[in-house]
């Protein structure tokens, strides 16, 4: 008799992001070097040329990655020339993981910042054109407090280009 298999895997959320990159095997040691990542699997191409499919984990959070396969339209940032999404990364201290991250050869966007909606923030891209948020809780906020604070960020930001 056979179990009815979990619809989720162990190890998984409901939402794992798959990322393109010109060199997975490359991505991986960074993620590992910048972010603490462990190499959970890694399938190669028949030809062993190319990464068809891995799955890090940072934290508790899997992400899914591979090498770009333009022949069937899979293609990285590079190659878009632009990202259009970027990964929201919760870490225990923002100040020293956006630092390994650059320290890893990261290119620095935004430094951290206390932001209106209670997190330290940063963003960094990493050598294979993927943009990361990396952010810690630092304040407990209440909706109302995050909205006024929304306010007070646009007006003092409208101020200061007007």
């Amino acid at each position: 008799m056979t179990t009815k298999p979990n619809p989720m895997p162990d190890m998984y959320r409901t939402v794992t992001p798959t990322l393109t990159v010109k060199d997975a095997s490359a991505a991986i040691d960074f993620y590992k070097r910048a972010f603490g990542a462990q190499e959970i699997r890694r399938m190669s191409s028949p030809d062993g040329s190319k990464i068809m499919h891995a799955e890090i984990k940072i934290g508790d959070s899997m992400i899914m990655l591979n090498d770009e396969f333009p022949e069937m339209g899979v293609v990285s940032p590079e190659t878009l020339k632009g990202v259009a999404s970027s990964i929201y990364l919760y870490m225990t201290d923002t100040d020293a993981s956006y630092k390994k991250a650059v320290d890893a050869g990261a290119h620095p966007i935004m430094p951290p910042s206390d932001m209106f909606w209670g997190d330290r923030f940063c963003k960094i891209r990493d050598p294979f054109g993927q943009e990361w948020s990396i952010a810690t809780r630092v304040e407990e906020l209440s909706e109302k407090e995050v909205m006024e604070r929304q306010k007070a960020f646009f007006a003092q930001s409208a101020g200061a280009r007007g």
